[in-house]
């Protein structure tokens, strides 16, 4: 491995641990060197997984920074090239000017959006949380996540990306500064358009009167300022804007790719098409169902009720839409460290292993290429994370004790 890239990876260490002084979370000197040993095995874990190459990267990634290379970099960005959209073919761009093997600069920039996302997740769980403790072992259980070291680390994926931004957007909304919600969220969905699995939660601030239909209205703006340079590279301003409605005839025809979704339970419908249609008319109807739910008890609906929302929409759609691939559960994966922090009930902390055992049977079967259990364990596995994240929803938005209520209104 290239000596410029352990200095890198010595470089995002360090920005952790600048992370953690900056959170206030380095005031102890037996912190500070815990703090430094756990991220010494958590970048050791990473760097021993650069080497790896999935067939992502040989049939895919390797061959667009290639194609950039040989052909000018920024002046070949005009041509259509891969199924990613516009903000991170920017980062393939940039790798074809480097002299760095692209496998490494494509993985250490998802380990830098590993750490941003151990921030953002340890940020949200503050807004309901303040305990140091918590908030500094949430940080380092997203470090070590297993789904966290082997998307961007080992595969080379750029989930921590779009999730890390979508997180801090939830900060955002919930430190109620609106406008840098809004933004993250547009740069989370410029990433990737599984953004969306988390974005309606921003309607739940807008039922509370913490948004204005005004801070909706940014996100095409900033959407479209996001667009921009690759517009004046040459690309073509409608086909940029509708990059997502051109790539859903990628996705594929089958009903499961590796996902723990419905459909690994119903494995052989004998109507694919009707049964397709019918999981997105679940997905929907469950969505409806829970901003409903959030709309008629906004008044109760507090931080860890949004928590247990937003992990209800991250779980549940996926669940329920078909095409879904081994990796779109990513953001349920995170969020359920939140919760579980947040919640800190013994069934409550049930979700993250439960979690982790839904993704890891679909990550175990892309990078092994064969199933070490059959899909639908994952599939029951995350039915009971929806139970116990609905459960909590309901206790905390449950009503108020008449007895507790008429106390508190006669103290002084």
């Amino acid at each position: 491995m290239d000596a410029r890239v352990i200095l890198l990876l010595g470089l995002e260490a360090l920005f952790a641990l600048w992370l953690l002084y900056r959170s206030d979370l380095l005031n102890t000197a037996p912190r500070l060197v815990f703090s430094i040993l756990l991220l010494l095995a958590a970048f050791t874990l990473r760097a021993l997984c650069l080497d790896y190459q999935t067939l992502d990267y040989k049939d895919f990634l390797s061959h667009w920074v290639a194609f950039y290379r040989e052909n000018g970099g920024f002046r070949s960005f005009s041509y259509p090239l891969g199924n990613y959209n516009i903000p991170y073919m920017y980062f393939l761009c940039l790798f074809s000017y480097l002299p760095i093997s692209d496998l490494y600069l494509i993985k250490l920039l998802s380990i830098f959006f590993d750490v941003l996302l151990a921030y953002a997740s340890m940020r949200l769980l503050r807004t309901v949380k303040q305990s140091e403790t918590a908030l500094f072992a949430c940080f380092f259980m997203i470090l070590f996540l297993p789904t966290v070291i082997l998307n961007g680390a080992l595969w080379g994926q750029c989930d921590s990306i779009y999730v890390a931004l979508a997180v801090l957007a939830v900060a955002f909304a919930m430190e109620d500064r609106p406008i840098l919600s809004v933004l993250y969220f547009t740069l989370s969905f410029g990433f990737k358009l599984q953004a969306v699995f988390m974005l309606p939660i921003l309607l739940v601030f807008w039922f509370q009167k913490r948004m204005k239909i005004w801070h909706f209205l940014l996100f095409p703006v900033f959407y479209v300022i996001l667009v921009l340079p690759a517009v004046a590279l040459g690309k073509p301003f409608l086909e940029t804007l509708t990059l997502y409605a051109s790539q859903t005839g990628s996705i594929g025809d089958g009903l499961n790719y590796n996902s723990p979704s419905i459909f690994a339970i119903f494995w052989h419908p004998q109507n694919t098409e009707a049964a397709a249609s019918l999981g997105i008319a679940g997905a929907f109807t469950w969505l409806a169902f829970l901003l409903l739910f959030a709309f008629f008890r906004r008044d109760r609906m507090n931080g860890r009720a949004i928590l247990a929302l937003l992990l209800l929409m991250a779980v549940g759609i996926p669940f329920l839409l078909p095409h879904m691939h081994d990796r779109y559960f990513f953001p349920a994966d995170v969020l359920s460290v939140i919760f579980a922090f947040a919640f800190a009930c013994p069934i409550c902390l049930v979700v993250t292993p439960l979690t982790q055992f839904a993704s890891l049977l679909g990550y175990h079967a892309y990078l092994k290429m064969r199933y070490l259990l059959y899909m639908n364990h994952g599939s029951r596995a995350l039915i009971g994370v929806i139970v116990i994240a609905f459960a909590g929803l309901l206790w905390e938005t449950r009503a108020p004790d008449p007895d507790e209520k008429q106390k508190s209104e006669i103290q002084p």
